[in-house]
């Protein structure tokens, strides 16, 4: 028995509805294909599931041209209107145009992140697997040309250091043989200034020698000291040798010797 014709009617039962509309979005994507491979024509689907999924399909994934190149037929005529209304729909036109672009670019994002494949066919996959690859050579072109350009950098600023090292090394050579030139000059001027020293210092006991022995003896100097008239009085009346001496002007004996002579 052939199938009966169904009724063009909003399917009530859920799981129905969604296994007719899986059915059937994969026979329309497969139609669209057949069409675009045997008849070299451009073709584009673009169809929202109940829940809001997007399920397309574009020849050689020129989603973005075809869709230009439709908004240019069907607006073609808008440019005849008057001025306001030409306006009107340029806004429209550029309005629409813009959405357009935006959902592609999200559509587009969206696969390179991993996510909503399950519209993408194989040639698609192959097409985004591609895309990938290429753009991964070209971040890895770039980091390896960053990571050299640091390398180089560095080895810059190690022979810098390096010939910094040497010059501090120099002058810590240059600077150890001053002080040990200083150094030498030093020692060579204590060798020098001992014997003076020695020399002065076996000198000065012979001056000091003489200079007690010019001094007069310790009793002697108690003994002279002055006297009072009444001491003089009570003296004569008993005179000693010692209070005679201090009776002549009470100068010792030494310096009347001296003035003596």
């Amino acid at each position: 028995m052939g199938r009966g014709k169904v009724q063009l009617k909003r399917i009530e039962n859920k799981i129905n509805r969604q296994v007719t509309f899986s059915k059937r979005r994969n026979g329309l994507l497969k139609k669209a294909h057949e069409i675009s491979v045997l008849c070299d024509a451009e073709v584009a689907a673009i169809v929202f599931s109940p829940k809001g999924k997007l399920y397309e399909y574009a020849t050689d994934s020129r989603m973005d041209k075809i869709l230009e190149r439709y908004e240019h037929y069907s607006y073609a005529e808008k440019a005849l209107i008057s001025a306001e209304s030409e306006s009107e729909g340029n806004w429209c036109h550029e309005y629409r145009k813009l959405k357009a672009k935006i959902e592609t670019i999200q559509k587009c994002h969206k696969h390179l992140m991993g996510e909503d494949l399950e519209s993408l066919s194989i040639k698609e996959l192959q097409q985004l697997e591609q895309q990938l690859e290429s753009s991964l050579k070209h971040i890895r072109s770039r980091k390896s040309h960053l990571l050299l350009e640091s390398i180089s950098e560095l080895q810059k600023k190690e022979r810098s250091l390096q010939e910094e090292n040497k010059a501090l090394q120099k002058e810590l050579v240059e600077r150890q043989k001053v002080v040990r030139l200083q150094q030498m000059q030093w020692d060579q001027t204590q060798t020098q200034t001992q014997p003076l020293q020695a020399q002065t210092s076996s000198s000065s006991p012979s001056f000091m020698i003489r200079d007690q022995q010019a001094l007069p003896p310790p009793e002697n100097i108690c003994s002279y000291l002055p006297v009072t008239m009444g001491e003089e009085a009570g003296a004569a009346e008993a005179p000693t040798p010692g209070q005679a001496q201090i009776r002549i002007g009470g100068l010792p004996p030494w310096m009347l010797s001296h003035l003596n002579a």
